[in-house]
């Protein structure tokens, strides 16, 4: 039978109520009842948050990324619902590197021999000779080409030095452009002692050996370079490397710092010394309008807050819509690494939802107790009582579900290294569907669970609603289970910070969300 929005959280209310702990299920008689509650957080709402997105990304160039008007406008929306419902709406300030290439750069040899190499769009769509390196500045030049310290044929991996040191460009002439190799220090390190050396543009040629001859797609870290840069393949750089070649550069990019805001907000209700967060970034990336990623968690916890802003609590809720998660995560950094010691020893639990929507989608957990025993650990302690009232509400559904790992590539990140119980949903992203999947939740194994991941595709059209409206139920339930709950995850002795593993670490480098300075 079509899984309808209208009946997406309220058929399921009465199976819910069953399975949930005594002590979370049973409310003091002053307390709302909770399966009324979970009722009031319809799936209808949601989808009309996200035509509304969709409408900001429509009226401003097609995006709603941190540093834009299009993530303006829905910071905006955002914040005049929760203020509407009831709620205390703060908008965090805070300062980021941007960068947007607004066309697609071109690099020419024009001597000895004129040949035009074939660039990787700013979309990434597809790979070519040379891409324009993230943060690199903006430019038009058509100069001789200077050799710095090159290895060729290349030798031992990361062996080639090209440009780490300001000795190496001793005898460059100002106004060349310089061709450096990858190997030893970071892209940022040689654009920036090229640009000290006079050089009106930089390429940076991938090094050679084994599993180093691709089409560099890098970042130079933070918008400090002025001068067009691009990275490229081995194969470019060997024939750029030619006594003799002159070259056309051309980047066409925006690489700034900016401001931009969290939006957070703060019921009015409960103890402030029992703080139960829910979070999901609010910005897209600049290819498309973000609907799934991650309109689809923005728009659930807003209608979550709205049902909730104006019924008292037992435990205070809070709910933030993060900026620059796209970028690296850096609206959750901010926030946990500029959040006084006491209100995050407040914070007994955090609640994350990023991409709940995913047309190809499975329904996804995050392992809080490391029960799969495989890839990144368990969150901090309590995180296995997240999880497991997720499970409760999917099982009191007969609907199958499987567990995710904390991989680092999502909000969650700074509160698990800061030591706060985690968890959330999650349905998938460019990862392919298992043929087990298929079988669990309908859909095409064998292919991505969201096909217009960080696309211009990832539209109103780009959502399935039973994923939507399944997982918005868990999110109710999960937020009306901790709003009054006696006894929260989070309490009890806790470390007052958690490093990292390097799992985590590795899989959000890997990912391109926490973009690392590649050598």
């Amino acid at each position: 039978m079509p899984f309808t929005l209208g009946r997406g959280i309220g058929a399921a209310t009465a199976a819910v109520a069953l399975v949930l702990p005594l002590s979370l299920a049973a409310p003091a008689s002053a307390d709302p009842d909770p399966g009324r509650l979970i009722q009031s957080v319809v799936a209808s709402g949601v989808k009309q948050h996200l035509r509304k997105f969709q409408q900001i990304a429509d009226a401003n160039g097609g995006n709603r990324a941190a540093g834009t008007s299009g993530y303006d406008a829905s910071r905006d929306y955002v914040a005049g619902v929760l203020k509407k419902a009831g709620y205390t709406v703060t908008l965090q300030a805070f300062q980021f590197p941007f960068f947007s290439e607004n066309s697609t750069g071109v690099l020419q040899r024009t001597a000895p021999t004129p040949k035009t190499y074939v660039p990787t769009p700013p979309d990434g769509s597809s790979i070519g000779d040379f891409a324009t390196m993230i943060y690199s500045g903006a430019g038009d030049v058509t100069a001789p080409v200077q050799n710095i310290d090159l290895t060729l044929p290349p030798g031992e991996p990361n062996s080639s030095t090209s440009g780490c040191e300001a000795a190496d460009f001793a005898g460059f002439t100002p106004g060349n452009i310089a061709l450096l190799q990858r190997g030893t220090c970071s892209f940022q390190e040689k654009a920036e002692n090229a640009q000290a050396a006079g050089a009106a543009g930089a390429i940076i040629f991938n090094e050679g050996q084994e599993d180093r001859t691709e089409t560099l797609k890098g970042t130079l870290g933070e918008p400090n370079v002025k001068i067009p840069v691009v990275g490229a393949s081995f194969a470019t750089g060997q024939d750029l490397a030619a006594a003799g070649t002159t070259v056309r550069l051309k980047a066409d990019t925006i690489s700034e710092t900016r401001t931009t805001h969290n939006v957070i907000a703060d019921s009015r209700w409960g103890n402030a010394k029992k703080v139960v967060h829910l979070g999901a970034h609010l910005d897209s990336v600049l290819a498309g309008p973000g609907i799934n990623d991650n309109g689809s968690g923005s728009a659930a916890i807003l209608e979550v807050a709205k049902a909730l802003g104006k019924v008292p609590t037992k435990n205070r809720l809070r709910f933030s819509f993060w900026s620059a998660e796209e970028l690296g995560l850096l609206g959750a950094e901010h926030y946990v690494a500029t959040l006084p010691a006491q209100e995050l020893a407040n914070t007994k639990l955090y609640l994350n939802f990023d991409m709940i929507g995913s047309p190809n989608y499975a329904l996804k957990i995050y392992d809080g107790d490391d029960s799969d025993a495989v890839g990144a650990p368990a969150g901090p302690a309590g995180s296995d009582e997240i999880e497991k009232v997720f499970e409760k509400y999917f099982k009191a559904l007969r609907q199958k579900y499987v567990s995710t790992d904390f991989d680092g590539r999502s909000d969650y990140g700074p509160f698990i290294e800061a030591g706060v119980p985690s968890g959330g949903l999650f349905t998938g992203a460019e990862g392919v569907k298992t043929a087990e999947e298929q079988k669990m939740f309908g859909g095409t194994a064998g292919q991505a669970y969201d096909p217009c991941y960080h696309q211009a595709c990832d539209t109103i059209a780009n959502i399935s609603d039973r994923a939507l409206a399944l997982n918005l139920g868990a999110i109710a339930t999960a937020a009306v289970t901790f709003a009054y709950a006696g006894k929260l995850p989070g309490e009890g002795p806790r470390p007052t910070a958690r490093t990292a593993s390097a799992a985590v670490t590795s899989a959000a480098t890997a990912d391109g969300h926490s973009h690392g300075l590649a050598r």
